[in-house]
């Protein structure tokens, strides 16, 4: 009786299964489109959970401030995530109207500067910078009011998520909503955004930059910009609510400071260290989708990814820890951390 048995020859893992993987080739074309939409999507989903988690696990610490940082956690990554899906739904679609008729959009100058070598412009990497500018950049812009929203929402979270007393499941809340479709307006809002970015695409200062920056690490530059800008925006919220009592301000301001600047000193210092594994992947995610229609969107979302991945992770898993206790220690003085 032969039985088979499995041998070095024979056993081999499969990469190449994991490249053709349709979960994973979805994903990457979902961040190569909506680069915001999936960088809030990222935040959300580990701010829900693992951030909270790891930010009452953290020792030595008041629980009080613990439980403000978690109603931050949670207020930032919903307020990000709702807004981020209401903005940048028309921003999607007006680069793809772009990418599907560049000629109604650009100037056939625009178009043949950005191609850069490339025999259709949608492969074009100047062309995909360009239009990642809008993408990402609208992260940057909605930076403000999202830190506003953030800042307000965390008084009612703290009831919600840390009750000091039972309440009617209903009180103050509305149980009837009405879905209301949006179809027309985003269509309208697309065509209208698609037009201006050609406009702004056209510029020749805009054709400079896509051609000379495209090879750089744009992605993260444009999300730790975002970040810093978020940061400010709330510190300066916070400083002047009301509604947050005044001995939390400080602890709720220093944990978002140390949060933001451990995070973007780490994020880049890993994402240098992983410079040469992410092209190795690159290469085998190419020879294992070799006849995969448009690669380059696929290409291009393992850029926007990346980055998005290494700072969601150190931001909501590891620095949680470090900045509640750091924040709590500075709020208490120098002092304090000696001891």
């Amino acid at each position: 009786m032969k039985v088979n048995t499995i041998t070095n020859n024979n056993f081999k893992p499969s990469f190449k299964g994991f490249c053709n993987n349709k979960m994973l080739l979805n994903t990457l074309k979902f961040a190569a489109e909506n680069g915001s939409l999936f960088s809030a999507s990222v935040s959300m989903a580990l701010s829900l959970a693992v951030r909270p988690a790891a930010i009452l696990a953290t020792p030595k610490t008041d629980k009080e401030n613990k439980k403000y940082a978690c109603a931050k956690s949670v207020s930032s990554s919903l307020v990000g995530y709702l807004i981020m899906l209401g903005a940048s739904l028309p921003v999607a679609k007006a680069v793809k109207k772009i990418d599907n008729a560049p000629q109604k959009y650009l100037k056939p100058e625009t178009i043949e500067n950005l191609k850069n070598g490339a025999k259709l412009l949608s492969k074009s990497q100047s062309y995909m910078f360009a239009t990642q500018m809008f993408k990402l950049g609208l992260g940057l812009v909605m930076a403000i009011p999202k830190s506003f929203l953030t800042c307000a929402l965390i008084p009612p979270l703290m009831l919600l998520l840390f009750p000091k007393k039972k309440q009617p499941v209903n009180e103050g809340v509305s149980r009837s909503s009405k879905v209301i479709s949006f179809k027309g307006v985003y269509n309208t809002a697309a065509e209208g955004l698609a037009k201006g970015f050609g406009k702004i695409i056209d510029t020749k200062p805009m054709r400079k930059i896509a051609n000379k920056f495209y090879d750089t690490n744009f992605a993260q530059h444009i999300m730790s910009a975002t970040d810093i800008l978020l940061t400010l925006s709330f510190v300066n919220q916070t400083a002047k609510s009301k509604k947050i009592k005044q001995e939390r301000k400080k602890p709720l301001i220093y944990n978002s400071v140390i949060s933001t600047g451990l995070c973007i000193a780490g994020g880049y210092a890993l994402n240098s260290a992983l410079k040469k594994p992410e092209e190795k992947f690159i290469h085998k995610f190419k020879e294992a989708n070799r006849n995969l229609p448009d690669i380059e969107k696929y290409i291009e979302g393992i850029k926007i990814a990346k980055p998005v991945l290494i700072l969601g992770g150190i931001y909501y898993i590891l620095i949680p820890v470090i900045a509640t206790f750091l924040a709590d220690r500075a709020d208490n003085g120098i002092g304090d951390i000696k001891k």
